[in-house]
């Protein structure tokens, strides 16, 4: 298994018949990245994560700072949430659990409730090599950039290029 370090670019909050989605743009400090890796989730799990990465405090614990509680309790460390495979539109994570003792123990979970844990315990987040060959997205912004740029040119040449007579 190949991993790429990911970062959360975006959550869309849907409401109503509106699907939330995270946006995980492959990790770069630089900037420069194009690839992402748009996952649908659920309106619920899009509010967790938001929450989460916002620091907000709720007045009762959630789901999820629910299972760091217990895994603060037990002294196991969250070292990681995996985007493992992808079926059709279904994603499928991990999450790598370190416990007191050092063992590595990887646990099942959607990938939207997998990363609310992440935002909460400050965990890296990866996606397989294969999952970004499959569900990858391009992005469009330098394509955009290109059209603009070109546009302002073709603008710059008809000042340029126009008279007074062009107007009669």
């Amino acid at each position: 298994m190949s991993l790429k370090r990911m970062d959360i670019q975006t959550v869309v909050v849907g409401g109503g018949p509106i699907s939330s989605v995270i946006v995980l743009r492959l990790h770069d400090p630089r900037g420069v990245s194009s690839l992402s890796l748009p996952i649908k989730i659920g309106n619920i799990e899009a509010s967790a994560i938001s929450l989460g990465i916002d620091q907000e405090s709720t007045q009762r614990p959630l789901t999820h700072d629910l299972l760091r509680s217990v895994l603060d309790s037990l002294d196991a460390d969250v070292k990681s949430v995996r985007i493992v495979g992808v079926r059709g539109t279904t994603f499928f994570s991990q999450i790598e659990l370190i416990s007191k003792e050092g063992e590595h123990i990887y646990v099942d979970a959607r990938p939207s409730d997998a990363i609310a844990l992440a935002v909460r315990t400050n965990a890296p987040i990866f996606a397989d090599e294969s999952v970004l060959e499959i569900a990858a997205a391009p992005d469009f912004t330098d394509v955009e950039k290109d059209v603009q740029a070109q546009e302002l040119e073709e603008f710059r040449q008809f000042i340029e290029d126009v008279s007074p007579e062009d107007f009669s």
